[in-house]
């Protein structure tokens, strides 16, 4: 495994690293805002904020637990692929969380359908 935080860190150009404070946001474009909406606020806890008047194309902004999500409405949903396994090689958010088990007795009880993995050291 690469340790790219490392070689972001040790500064692997001329100035060193752009002088950053924090992570503003991530953007997930979405086959259904409204759906992702849904999802978000109801089953995540995230609050919707005032976005920009002046953006022409369908989204919303959220904010929770120190992180700013945007959602963006494809253009073409059909084209998206379809999400059936983890995938750590593919665009992600990770949480933590107090209790593995009351995070899935309550997706259980919503009928929302997940997929437990777990990482191991060393394999």
């Amino acid at each position: 495994m690469v340790n790219t935080t490392a070689a972001m860190v040790s500064g692997g150009g001329k100035g060193g690293v752009l002088p950053l404070a924090s992570l503003n946001h991530i953007s997930i474009v979405c086959r259904s805002v409204e759906e992702s909406l849904d999802f978000y606020m109801n089953v995540l806890g995230f609050t919707p904020i005032r976005r920009p008047g002046s953006f022409d194309f369908d989204g919303a902004w959220l904010f929770n637990y120190g992180i700013g999500i945007h959602l963006l409405q494809s253009e073409h949903p059909e084209s998206l692929p379809a999400k059936k396994e983890i995938n750590p090689k593919d665009n992600h958010i990770s949480f933590q969380c107090e209790s593995m088990v009351a995070v899935e007795r309550r997706l259980k009880e919503l009928g929302i359908p997940y997929i437990q993995r777990c990482v191991e050291e060393g394999g």
